[in-house]
């Protein structure tokens, strides 16, 4: 199962969001000097969830890295998280 569809599976279970995007950005950094190689190591989220109405943007962002723990530190060199809740401007 590639790492875009573990994330996605996994933030769709904890989460429950009404909106989920999980963009693969690793060709982006294709040949960068930290880069892996592997295609599968650059992801943007964007996820709306009422699981985050009243939480800080640091607890959304510590709550998605609780979520797909073992996909960071397997894999995923980097990942830029917009986290919201459904009443909040997107």
């Amino acid at each position: 199962m590639s790492l875009e569809k573990q994330i996605r599976d996994k933030l769709t279970v904890g989460l429950t969001p009404v909106r989920l995007d999980v963009i693969n950005e690793s060709e982006l950094h294709a040949g960068h000097r930290s880069s892996p190689g592997t295609g599968e190591s650059h992801f943007r989220v964007v996820v709306v969830s009422a699981k985050f109405a009243g939480l800080s943007r640091v607890a959304r962002h510590r709550l998605v890295n609780e979520l797909i723990a073992d996909e960071l530190t397997g894999g995923v060199h980097a990942l830029a998280l917009s986290t919201y809740a459904p009443d909040e401007k997107q």
